[in-house]
């Protein structure tokens, strides 16, 4: 396979045959606009180069905005979460095709990204002046990566151009969190809400607010004092669903305290009570936590009564999600393993749990510094025997 070049006007054009990779038979392709012969015939080897090694791309006019709009969002639509596709078409819809969606696909360079992600620090607001904090613009770089990596795979373009671009380094947020002592003001304040049952679930297992108001009364094992996370309810463009948990590890079984247990079969007495009451206009959801009227609560409301609370009890400001966090740290803190608080919360690797409550484990690195030291240094004799015994067994 040769090719030949040809002069168009003022200019020279590559033509070359390359097999339908559908039917076998051999397709012309072409590209000019070369101004010499000497620069049509490089580009002209740099493409038979990829046919031989099997990354030939075929020469299209293909817009960044075709190809994300038309063709790379449809096909997420039906490999990820409701949220997750919401969020990816928003983040694409307003700082991304708005911008790049004219460019053609083949045309794209780390120059473009570059430019990009440079206005949407100093002006990318929509709504108000400003620009976007550098952790947003990272994300967009994320996705941006994602999806030139699919149009790679898919034959589109030959290389991924967001490899040889620089993102704005994202300092990594500070989490708010309530201390046990703050956690037991709230639930002492909420004791007499309707709710308390939820907040006290949220403060003892850690649980998401989807996960919490989708929680159904075939999850819940009183008896053996476990819930099982199954379908969290989320919302998407304002409308709540039912969703895939998050992660696979997200779809678990907790145990719970003794409390909890005690003041789930109360909450589970008063909806009882609650049906009984209004009759056969009763909503029967079977979900644990809703309306008097078995209708489910839209997670926005929860929040705003969280905040409510918040505010009344007189409490440091922290989101409902920060309930969680709080949740992890007072148990890392409280000497409870890493893996097992990474279980509980549903996280999909132990990793992102250390990374997530990294400003706990310093106290506990000195904590058990402190411990072990003195257990083998002033520890008594029974104390030694068990350890000794303990490794001698291989535990």
């Amino acid at each position: 396979m040769r090719g030949s070049i040809r002069k168009r006007g003022r200019t020279y054009t590559w033509y070359l045959f390359v097999p339908d990779p559908a039917t076998g038979k051999p397709r012309q392709h072409s590209k000019g606009g070369y101004r010499t012969k000497r620069e049509c015939q490089a580009a002209l080897n740099d493409a038979l180069s990829t046919i031989r090694t099997g990354t030939f791309v075929e020469a299209s006019k293909r817009t960044m905005g075709s190809f994300l709009r038309d063709e790379w969002l449809p096909a997420m639509q039906l490999n990820v979460r409701p949220t997750t596709w919401a969020t990816y078409q928003g983040l694409l819809g307003a700082y991304v095709i708005p911008t790049l969606g004219g460019i053609e696909l083949q045309q794209l360079t780390p120059g473009h990204l570059g430019t990009l992600y440079q206005e949407l620090l100093v002006s990318g607001r929509r709504h108000r002046p400003g620009g976007l904090a550098a952790k947003t613009v990272r994300n967009v770089h994320v996705l941006i990566h994602r999806a030139l990596r699919d149009a790679v795979r898919w034959g589109y373009t030959v290389r991924n151009v967001a490899d040889a671009a620089d993102p704005p380094k994202a300092k990594a947020a500070e989490l708010q969190v309530w201390t046990p002592g703050q956690l037991r003001a709230f639930l002492i304040h909420v004791r007499q809400d309707r709710h308390y049952t939820a907040w006290l679930l949220a403060a003892t297992t850690g649980m998401r607010r989807g996960e919490l108001l989708g929680l159904r009364w075939i999850d819940v094992d009183l008896d053996a004092g476990r819930v099982a996370v199954r379908r969290p309810r989320v919302v998407v463009d304002h409308a709540v669903h039912a969703s895939e948990p998050k992660t696979a590890r997200s779809r678990r079984s907790v145990a719970l305290d003794p409390a909890t247990v005690a003041a789930l079969r109360e909450h589970q007495a008063r909806q009882a009570a609650e049906k009984a009451s209004v009759g056969p206009a009763y909503e029967d959801s079977g979900l644990v936590f809703t309306h008097p009227d078995g209708s489910p609560i839209h997670p926005h409301l929860f929040s705003d009564w969280f905040k409510q609370h918040v505010r009344r009890a007189g409490l440091p400001k922290i989101r409902l999600h920060d309930v969680r966090h709080s949740y992890a740290t007072a148990a890392l803190a409280a000497g409870v393993a890493a893996k097992v608080v990474s279980e509980r919360l549903g996280h999909a690797t132990i990793a992102i749990t250390m990374d997530t409550y990294s400003h706990v484990l310093p106290g506990l690195d000195e904590r058990a510094a402190v411990t072990v030291a003195q257990l083998i240094l002033e520890g008594g004799e029974s104390a030694s025997a068990s350890i000794d015994k303990a490794l001698t067994n291989g535990t």
